[in-house]
């Protein structure tokens, strides 16, 4: 049996992760600021992380904020993970790192770099946008008589529980670096996704796409947020929605 340990474990993706990892009978221990025993905010370290880490052998580190502070978080964890002699850290990373100049972007390509050079054995997997945050923002785009959305905008959801699925197995892996993207399975524009999310959801709002300006948007007209050859994921905005909403 592998002692786990997995950082944002109570989070949109962690507790997918944790829960896969403990049915295939791991031990597994939920990191994250406020969950006991192991209530730690990685931001500021601390001797709660070299308790934490204490007898594991692999880390997967999903826990993520675009409200900053990454980069310490992954400094703290990655030197206590060596003085723990880790064997293994899983990092989830986004498809686009290296692509959109969004300040998000290039902190979690920034956290990658630091574990490849970090010395732990590595594994980073990159995805594209959960069905749940493409939910989450198209809701608060949704509140709005019209729902804005940017022109020419492709998108390629995937769903949360087939990347823990994807995670988990990686962790029981040796070290692979970096791994394959893993995408939805439909490149879709972001039009199309705010119409089948008000079906959804019952709401009557006219949508209409907006052209923006900048690097940042070129990229993701370009293409920025997908990989169409990696498209191995299984379950369809429809079909997550309808999981979620009824229908």
């Amino acid at each position: 049996m592998t002692t786990i340990l997995v950082t944002g474990g109570t989070g949109t993706l962690g507790r997918w992760v944790t829960a896969r990892l403990r049915a295939d009978g791991h031990e597994v221990r939920v990191l994250s600021r406020h969950t006991r025993p192991y209530a730690v905010d990685l931001r500021a370290g601390g001797s709660g992380l070299d308790a934490a880490l204490a007898g594991v052998e692999t880390v997967v580190h999903c826990a993520s904020s675009p409200r900053g502070g990454d980069e310490q978080a992954a400094d703290h964890l990655l030197a206590a993970a060596r003085r723990a002699g880790v064997g293994h850290l899983v990092y989830i990373s986004i498809v686009g790192t290296d692509r959109v100049p969004l300040g998000y972007y290039r902190t979690k390509l920034a956290v990658e770099r630091r574990i490849e050079a970090s010395g732990l054995g590595w594994t980073v997997l990159r995805t594209t946008q959960f069905h749940d945050l493409l939910v989450s923002v198209l809701g608060g785009l949704a509140k709005s008589p019209v729902l804005l959305v940017p022109a020419g905008v492709p998108d390629q959801p995937v769903e949360v529980t087939e990347v823990a699925d994807r995670l988990a197995g990686l962790a029981l892996a040796a070290p692979a670096g970096r791994v394959a993207d893993m995408g939805g399975p439909e490149v879709r524009s972001l039009d199309s996704l705010a119409r089948a999310y008000l079906r959804a959801t019952g709401r009557r709002r006219t949508v209409a796409q907006v052209p923006l300006f900048g690097r940042t948007y070129r990229a993701c007209r370009e293409g920025g947020l997908l990989t169409p050859e990696r498209a191995v994921g299984k379950t369809t905005f429809e079909e997550y929605l309808t999981q979620r909403f009824g229908g």
